[in-house]
C-alpha cells in the first residue's frame, strides 16, 4: 500500500476566497448604511412654487407688455416702463396693482372721470381680463420660456410622489396656461394651481399658502416654497413654511434675510443649484443655513 500523501493547502486560492467574502461583507454594510441614511431623510410634504419670476420670468417682458397693450387697446394713455413696473410689483395682484396706480394719479384719466368706486372696479376688471387674454396668447406663442431647472425639479418631485402646486397672485387662467403649455399635460394633471382671487388677501398675506396646505392636507412646517420676491417670501414664512428664493430680474437687488436659502435659479441638469434631495430633512440646504 502506498503511503498517504500529505494534503496540500493552496494558499493563494484560500486567500482570494477570504478577501472576496470580506469585500462582499463591506459592500453589504455600505449599502445598508446608505439605505438607513436615505430612510432617515424625510422628503417635504409638498413643494410649492410661485409662478411669475419662479416658473417663468414673466414680469418685465410678459405681464408688463400685456398691461401696456391692454391700456393701448382701451385708449388709456399710460405706459408702464421697466423702472415704474418694478415699483408697482410691490403691490401683489394685477387688479390691485392697477387700482393702486390709477388711484395715485386719479387727477388723470381713466379715474379722473370715474369717481364712482364701482365704475372704477368695473374698468379695472375689464382691463385685467383683456390683459390676461393678451398674456395667455404670448405664452401659447412660446414667448415665455421656463426658468432653468424648473422642469427638472418638478419632475423629481412627481417621480418621488411629493405633491407639487403653484401658489400665485396672478389670474388662475394665466397660471394654468403656463403649467399646461410649458410643463405639459402630464404635469398639469398632477400640479394643483391656487391662484388669483381664490383668497381674499394677496401676498404678503399667507392666505394662499395656508389654503394650499389645507387643500393638500399637509403640515405647513414640512412644506418647501420657492419664491422670487420679498412679499412672496413673507407670505411663505408667515404660513410657517421653509422658503427658498430664486432671484429674478426684478428682485435681484432685494434683501431676503428671512429666506432659508437664496439662489440665482434652480439650475438645469449639470448646473443644478439644488435638487429634491437637497431639500429633504436633513438636507444640504438646511445644513448650510
Amino acid at each position: 500500500m502506498s503511503p498517504l500523501k500529505p494534503s496540500i493547502c493552496r494558499g493563494p486560492p484560500c486567500f482570494r476566497l477570504d478577501s472576496q467574502r470580506k469585500l462582499c461583507t463591506h459592500k453589504r454594510l455600505r449599502c445598508a448604511a446608505r439605505a438607513e441614511a436615505s430612510a432617515s431623510r424625510q422628503r417635504p410634504d409638498a413643494l410649492l412654487f410661485d409662478c411669475d419670476g419662479v416658473l417663468v420670468d414673466t414680469e418685465p417682458d410678459g405681464h408688463r407688455v400685456a398691461f401696456n397693450e391692454a391700456f393701448k387697446q382701451k385708449g388709456i394713455h399710460h405706459v408702464w416702463d421697466l423702472e415704474l413696473y418694478g415699483r408697482l410689483l410691490e403691490t401683489g395682484g394685477g387688479k390691485e396693482r392697477m387700482t393702486a396706480y390709477f388711484t395715485e394719479c386719479e387727477s388723470e384719466e381713466p379715474f379722473k372721470s370715474l369717481t364712482d368706486r364701482e365704475q372704477r372696479q368695473a374698468l379695472v376688471k375689464e382691463l385685467h381680463l383683456l390683459k390676461t387674454d393678451l398674456f395667455m396668447k404670448m405664452v401659447e406663442d412660446g414667448m415665455m420660456p421656463l426658468r432653468p431647472g424648473v422642469k427638472r425639479l418638478v419632475s423629481e418631485a412627481i417621480q418621488a410622489q411629493v405633491p407639487v402646486a403653484v401658489c400665485s397672485t396672478s389670474n388662475e387662467r394665466a397660471v394654468s396656461t403656463i403649467v399646461r403649455v410649458l410643463l405639459g399635460p402630464e404635469v398639469e394633471s398632477k400640479m394643483r394651481v391656487f391662484a388669483g382671487d381664490v383668497v381674499e388677501k394677496k401676498k404678503p398675506s399667507p392666505d394662499i399658502y395656508n389654503l394650499a396646505a389645507s387643500e393638500l392636507k399637509v403640515d405647513p412646517s414640512r412644506c418647501v416654497v420657492i419664491e422670487d420676491s420679498v412679499i412672496g417670501m413673507q407670505a411663505a414664512k408667515a404660513a410657517g413654511m421653509r422658503c427658498i428664493v430664486t432671484k429674478s430680474r426684478y428682485t435681484e437687488g432685494e434683501s431676503f434675510d428671512s429666506a432659508d436659502a437664496i439662489f440665482d435659479c434652480i439650475g438645469d441638469a449639470g448646473e443644478e443649484r439644488f435638487s429634491l434631495d437637497d431639500v429633504c430633512t436633513p438636507g444640504a440646504i438646511w445644513e448650510k443655513k
